[in-house]
Parts: structure tokens; sequence; C-alpha cells
């Protein structure tokens, strides 16, 4: 999460609409940098909860994410903003971990879009491929502007 932390705040003001990447016969939107991170923090949001039953994103994001038609937010969100989601994404994440239980961990979770139920914690774990996943694209494409978002070793405990 710091790494992604860090690649958020490296992002200078003109590319934070930027298209990160190119996407065939479809809207540039969903690769632009704010939509990455945006779309990153939601899912881990929702991931962290375990079921889509009852979840609702903290203000000012919406359920729009879940439409299987592929919907963008209704406008840009801040970087102010962004990091805020952040920071409540990864205090819900220290709260599941220290929760966590042999019985939570082998809770069966169930989502409308997989075929099969996920085990709790094999959920966490693909969550944090996920964070992985989209902080390298981040970080890559901020590097390929000369732009360094700083390898974080250690995450730090704040």
């Amino acid at each position: 999460m710091d790494m992604f932390a860090n690649a958020v705040r490296a992002c200078p003001d003109e590319l934070w609409t930027a298209s990160m990447w190119k996407v065939p016969n479809g809207p540039s939107g969903f690769s632009a940098f704010w939509y990455v991170i945006f779309h990153t923090l939601f899912w881990l949001d929702l991931y962290l909860s375990g079921s889509a039953e009852g979840f609702t994103p903290p203000a000012p994001y919406t359920l729009r994410e879940l439409d299987p038609q592929g919907v963008l937010p209704e406008r840009v969100y801040s970087r102010d903003e962004l990091l805020a989601y952040l920071s409540h994404c990864r205090q819900k994440c220290k709260d599941t971990i220290l929760r966590l239980t042999d019985t939570s961990a082998s809770r069966i979770c169930y989502f409308l879009w997989m075929k099969e139920g996920i085990l709790f914690a094999e959920l966490l774990l693909d969550t944090l491929r996920h964070i992985q996943e989209h902080g390298a694209q981040l970080s890559m494409f901020l590097g390929q502007a000369g732009i360094n978002a700083r390898w974080i070793g250690q995450g730090k405990d704040d």
C-alpha cells in the first residue's frame, strides 16, 4: 500500500487524467491514472468486506463500479479524495487482519461475478495481488515519464 500511495502522490497534475495504455474499441477513461487508483481502492474496500451484500463505499464514491456494463464515475476524483480513500482502506485492512481468525479466514465468500465461492483468506491474497499489479502499472507509467515513485522495501505502520 505504501508503494501504491507513493505513486498516487508522485503523479504530476498534468498526468492525473492521462491514459496509461490504449483501450481497443473502448473509452480511454478506464486507463486514466486517477481511475486505476479508484478502481483498485474500490475493489480493495469491497473485498475486505467479504460480500457485496450491504457494502457501501464511503462518500463521495458510489456502487457504479459494480455496473457490469462498465461505467466510469460521474467525475474525476482528486488526489486528496483518493488518498483519503486509501487511508480508509488501509485502516479497514488493518482491522480485518487483526480480527482474522481461522474461522473467518476459512469463510466462503460469494460474489455474483464469480463462478464459485472463494475462501476469505484467498480473497485477501488475491486482493493483495491486485494492489501490487496496479501499483506497478502506476509506477511504470510514471517511470516512463521520468518520475520516480520511490521503492519501499518495508511498509511502515502508521
